[in-house]
């Protein structure tokens, strides 16, 4: 078993590697689920799996799943339900069995395929709420009926007050204009 402390940082940076290049860590991290301090939080996860590696012998794939799923949890109050957990866990076990065979030019290698993905974030844009996208409709329409000199009221009738229906809605009608030549 590779023991040294260049190899152990090797295997660091491995874990390191697989846990930065995962969008749901990156988007917990750049949407402050983990707080303030979610940055260092991820960096301390970094240090805590490579460090349960360490101490335990012969994980299977279901352990670390478990240990990380904890770990988002507690500290990013993120489940995650988007099927990565066992990928990222079976990379960081590939890792793990790179490390403790030996293998550091293909441990270097992996590293290197996983750190360009760690350039291109994950985006995460909220979709508009109903509420967003009602008032949008209602200005593209506010824009498209706005009066202009040629319009005119032709009956002084007082406009119409909001009424509250029955199922709690508020139903404000259209005032009626017309086109005077």
């Amino acid at each position: 078993m590779a023991a040294s402390a260049v190899s152990r940082e090797l295997f660091t940076e491995g874990v390191r590697a697989v846990l930065h290049s995962w969008p749901v860590l990156q988007i917990a991290v750049d949407n402050g689920f983990g707080g303030v301090y979610g940055q260092q939080k991820a960096e301390w996860m970094v240090d805590v799996v490579q460090q349960y590696f360490h101490d335990n012998a012969d994980l299977q794939q279901c352990e670390v799943e478990d240990f990380i799923a904890v770990l988002m949890d507690q500290e990013f109050d993120t489940v995650v339900d988007d099927g990565s957990l066992p990928q990222v866990s079976v990379s960081l076990l590939q890792v793990f069995s790179q490390w403790r065979q030996g293998a550091l030019q293909q441990l270097q290698n992996t590293i290197n395929t996983l750190t360009p993905k760690k350039s291109q974030r994950a985006k995460v844009r909220a979709p508009p709420t109903q509420s967003e996208e009602d008032s949008d409709e209602e200005t593209q329409v506010m824009e498209c009926e706005a009066p202009s000199s040629s319009v005119s009221r032709t009956d002084p009738t007082p406009p119409l007050l909001p009424q509250d229906e029955e199922d709690g809605w508020t139903v404000v009608r259209k005032k009626t204009m017309t086109r005077t030549a």
